[in-house]
């Protein structure tokens, strides 16, 4: 199979995958394609089912490249494998599920909520629309885990100072892979946007790791 044959046959469940990605996984060891007498690269079936196990294990369970690659080499050797830790996401950033946006109304109808709870989280800076009011895919689990909140009388303002700490883990995230994402090269861009999910993905354990600790603390 071509490169063209492998993106076909992986784009109706990762459509944001690329030449790029290919190529990033083949420079990171997770896929090995024969080259042609030309140079061109060929992919076997098994390739591509291999490709698709990299794809799902970034996409559902947010795992390190690294990591994955352990994984491969202990499955083609025979053994089992399991994660070091569960995971803390459903999707990244990567080839996650569709991009679907919402409106603050149909936000408030597909989370089962009434409308003033999303009001309420966008007039204090939890959620942000975009400039056209749409919110992404993501603000629904935010207004899921709200509406949760707010049964023990957490309101949305008590929330901001949750998605003050949140965003500034995404800037530090940004300052790690501003190198990355300045280079022109498709390569870099890939490898920043791999960089990009596993720094992200370390902070959000920490975060919960901390808070853990703390209610420990409150329960002693």
């Amino acid at each position: 199979m071509r490169i063209s044959d492998v993106l076909g046959a992986l784009r109706p469940e990762f459509p944001n995958v690329s030449h790029s990605k290919l190529r990033f996984l083949e420079e990171q060891g997770l896929i090995e394609p024969v080259r042609t007498p030309a140079g061109y690269r060929q992919y076997s079936p098994a390739d591509v089912e291999r490709l698709r196990y990299v794809l799902v294990e970034q996409r559902d369970r947010y795992l390190p490249l690294r990591v994955i690659k352990d994984k491969l080499a202990a499955l083609d050797s025979g053994a089992d494998y399991e994660a070091p830790v569960p995971r803390l996401a459903t999707t990244d950033g990567d080839a996650g599920p569709v991009r679907r946006r919402y409106t603050v109304e149909t936000l408030a109808a597909a989370a089962g909520v009434e409308r003033p709870l999303v009001d309420g989280l966008v007039a204090a800076g939890v959620l942000h629309p975009t400039t056209g009011g749409q919110l992404d895919a993501h603000a629904l689990d935010v207004v899921v885990i709200a509406a949760g909140l707010a049964e023990y009388g957490i309101e949305p303002r008590h929330l901001r100072t949750l998605r003050t700490a949140a965003d500034r883990h995404v800037n530090l995230v940004e300052q790690v892979v501003a190198p990355w994402r300045s280079q022109q090269t498709a390569s870099a861009r890939a490898h920043a946007d791999s960089l990009a999910t596993e720094i992200g993905e370390l902070c959000a354990r920490l975060h919960t790791v901390f808070v853990r600790q703390g209610v420990d603390d409150l329960t002693r």
